[in-house]
């Protein structure tokens, strides 16, 4: 089933593996849905459990175009999602994508990559397709994962909240003790990261992209569940909000009240 450039189709897992506590790697042949999907954009995953309705709103974390296979990297959060981390190869997934705006990726100025907990994974396609000088900054509670992964795109520096590795602290302490700059921001986390970053970006008048994380239901806009305050007047709603599955999940910092 096609609407609007998206897909629903009952993919197959290729692969699946732990990364850490509660976070989980898989890869997906869906070749309808990696075609056309860019970094930023995410997927509905539906469970096998008819009285789950909802579909699992993850993120893209990789494309590979060449071979119809995309990549979610998620956490463990309720039964959902416990689900889909039994999944093994061969499985059958039900997915519709891909949804939301995502990144513009025709950037050439120097880049901040900022990621945050499970706003890190939809970075590393971002920090794979940009073709310019990147830093990326990654914050975590404790245990890292992906880190490696991004090191072929760009100089990776971490931040944790228990001083584990790196510096102790958040992204933004990350970036004032390595003394590091950049003239657009691309972020991704959960909201007090991204309320620090756009006041960061706003003081020294830096372009600032950040990419929502919120509860969805429909995942497509209808059951508007998922809105943001903005400056201007939806069409849909006719107040002042975006839905962050439909106008987003990736914003200007400027539009969106945080």
């Amino acid at each position: 089933m096609e609407d609007a450039g998206k897909t629903m189709l009952r993919a197959s897992v290729v692969s699946q593996e732990a990364l850490a506590q509660d976070v989980f790697s898989m890869w997906i042949q869906a070749e309808e849905i990696a075609a056309k999907a860019r970094p930023g954009q995410f997927l509905s995953v539906y469970t096998k459990d008819p009285t789950r309705l909802l579909p699992r709103p993850i993120s893209i974390c990789e494309i590979d175009r060449e071979r119809g296979r995309l990549r979610m990297v998620y956490r463990t959060v309720g039964a959902g999602t416990r689900e889909f981390s039994g999944y093994r190869e061969g499985d059958e997934i039900r997915v519709l994508g891909p949804l939301g705006n995502g990144y513009d990726t025709d950037n050439t100025k120097k880049a901040f990559i900022i990621g945050g907990g499970i706003g890190i994974p939809p970075m590393l396609g971002l920090a794979e397709n940009l073709q310019c000088e990147k830093e990326i900054v990654l914050g975590y509670r404790d245990v890292l994962f992906l880190k490696e992964e991004f090191e072929p795109y760009g100089t990776v520096t971490v931040a944790t909240e228990d001083g584990s590795y790196g510096t102790h602290g958040n992204v933004l302490d990350a970036i004032r003790e390595h003394g590091l700059d950049a003239d657009v921001i691309y972020a991704c986390g959960p909201a007090p990261m991204l309320r620090a970053v756009k006041a960061y970006a706003a003081q020294r008048q830096i372009e600032c992209w950040i990419s929502l994380e919120e509860r969805m239901a429909c995942g497509i806009g209808a059951c508007l569940a998922c809105v943001c305050k903005t400056g201007e007047m939806d069409e849909h709603s006719h107040v002042k909000n975006k839905r962050i599955c439909k106008d987003g999940p990736v914003f200007n910092a400027r539009e969106v009240e945080l």
